[in-house]
């Protein structure tokens, strides 16, 4: 659990968002922080890069605590359903947030005759499994007229060999969304699904951004030429949070510069 940073009002909002160390979580963090929502970020292992984004927050203006979390062991989320709390009451004397944003994961390359049940099972845990108990576990704590936000991927619209069981996974999520969406309404509460295309991130090993063929390959089949950065994402996890898009519920937002259309 982090130190509080700069102090701002009480009744700031607050969005958590798993895997918020690195890559789209970190970006997107970034962006709330500049339209004055706060963030808490989880984060696995790596907790000096999530401390590193509490302390980019700060510098916003903006206040930040990174808590641990493996969204893959759904026996731990009562435990940190209760760090969190403590979370809120120290540094926000809240009891509870206002967004979740289900982002956090890990990727598996394989053709689906050779996915191994180890990976189908971890994906599933990561993906699936762990974004379900998630916010089933977090749901008393999310505020009345808040959101949830679940990310998927363009990969559950259009096919490449090699992602099958992940896309499976996230075609899950998709529908999970709606029925969220459905039962999480008499509280106010709108839940959406955000699918980003190819971003060049460390996601994957780092695949997209690193290895040129692939970069060329995925600016190729994308409308607009190029391959999407993480910039162009946490803006979207901003808008769609915000009051602006307060009418939006239950629906499937595409981030990928116009990817196989």
């Amino acid at each position: 659990m982090t130190t509080p940073t700069s102090s701002t009002s009480t009744a700031s909002r607050i969005a958590l968002i798993t895997g918020g160390s690195r890559g789209l979580g970190r970006n997107a963090a970034v962006h709330l922080a500049r339209r004055g929502i706060d963030s808490i970020v989880t984060y696995r292992s790596q907790q000096a890069e999530a401390q590193a984004v509490v302390d980019e927050i700060r510098q916003l203006g903006g206040r930040a605590a990174a808590l641990p979390l493996d969204v893959g062991n759904s026996g731990s989320f009562p435990a940190f359903a209760q760090a969190l709390k403590q979370t809120l009451q120290q540094q926000w004397q809240r009891e509870r947030f206002d967004h979740l944003v289900n982002n956090a994961g890990m990727g598996v390359h394989a053709p689906l005759a050779d996915t191994s049940e180890a990976q189908f099972d971890e994906l599933m845990r990561v993906h699936l499994k762990g974004p379900f108990f998630l916010t089933q576990t977090l749901l008393p704590l999310i505020n009345d007229g808040g959101s949830v936000l679940n990310v998927s991927s363009g990969l559950a619209r259009f096919a490449l060999p090699g992602y099958g069981a992940y896309a499976t996974m996230k075609g899950g999520i998709e529908v999970m969304t709606r029925y969220m969406a459905k039962e999480f309404g008499a509280r106010g509460i709108r839940v959406n699904t955000l699918a980003p295309g190819a971003i060049e991130t460390d996601f994957g090993g780092g695949t997209v951004r690193d290895n040129a063929e692939v970069n060329a390959f995925v600016a190729s089949v994308t409308a607009l030429g190029r391959v999407g950065l993480p910039d162009d994402i946490g803006p979207v996890v901003a808008s769609l949070l915000s009051d602006d898009n307060r009418w939006v519920n239950a629906q499937r937002v595409e981030a990928s510069g116009g990817m196989f259309v």
